[in-house]
């Protein structure tokens, strides 16, 4: 046992009891998201499919109000249309591949994917086997280096499947923590009360890997203002011209400051 796997422990009570935190994102959303429309530096879309992918035990009505703001931003935003999602990957991985298939059909152009949660390791995955139909993918405080680590949601995970997440397969777990061939974003909160921040983000980062940290709780990333405005900055990036976040902004602190004054989560 590594190092990392030492120290990797679910999140304290404490942490799990400030995912209340949600509702004031929520409240947030309401009261910043129709500002920060009107921002020119806010950039707009240029039309491409996103499909959004919800997190464990969640819908498409999780992901709404994401859906709708990049809707509003010009792309073309879609739900995955597969029910609540119950980690049964084996059973879906066909369907969510034929899904991507058919937006890059019917676009003409590659498809970005945003998973929250499992919704995120789910993408990930997706872009490894189709990296050709993909242009990124963005992940909302995904345990992709922890799948098989405890988090505050195992107790669901052993109640519909009957087992733990211990008893996930060693190669399975090694693979998903491998980056998928695409430029790939994970957004993370270190106050994350479900699963535990360390396993949500790539260490090293690569050329084409990314971190980007953010203020607030694990429930509400999907209508955080502030994870809001990162995601329309790393969709809004030209395809075949993806840079790092933290390269693409290091001489125009201007942006960087932008972001920040949102930080009020």
């Amino acid at each position: 046992m590594n190092e990392f796997e030492d120290e990797i422990k679910r999140p304290s009570p404490l942490l799990l009891m400030l995912e209340s935190r949600a509702l004031l994102e929520l409240g947030a959303y309401f009261a910043f998201v129709p500002i920060l429309k009107t921002f020119e530096s806010l950039p707009k879309g240029d039309g491409h499919p996103v499909l959004v992918l919800p997190g464990f035990i969640a819908s498409d009505v999780s992901t709404t109000l994401l859906r709708n703001f990049l809707s509003d931003l010009g792309y073309e935003a879609f739900p995955w249309r597969l029910g609540r999602n119950l980690a049964d990957y084996d059973q879906l991985e066909l369907l969510m591949n034929e899904r991507v298939k058919w937006l890059r059909k019917r676009y003409l152009r590659k498809v970005s994917i945003i998973g929250w949660s499992l919704g995120g390791v789910y993408a990930r995955e997706i872009a490894r086997a189709m990296p050709n139909d993909i242009r990124q993918v963005i992940t909302l405080g995904s345990p992709f280096r922890g799948i098989g680590k405890e988090n505050n949601a195992n107790w669901a995970y052993e109640l519909i499947h009957g087992k733990s997440v211990r008893d996930i397969d060693d190669e399975l777990i090694k693979k998903v923590c491998t980056p998928p061939p695409v430029p790939t974003t994970a957004i993370f909160t270190r106050t994350d009360g479900i699963v535990n921040w360390q396993t949500c983000i790539e260490d090293p980062e690569g050329p084409i890997t990314e971190n980007i940290e953010v203020l607030g709780s694990h429930c509400g990333l999907g209508h955080n203002p502030m994870v809001l405005m990162h995601i329309a900055e790393r969709l809004a990036q030209p395809e075949g011209e993806w840079q790092p976040y933290k390269e693409k902004y290091k001489n125009r602190s201007q942006d960087q400051s932008f972001v920040k004054n949102f930080a009020f989560v």
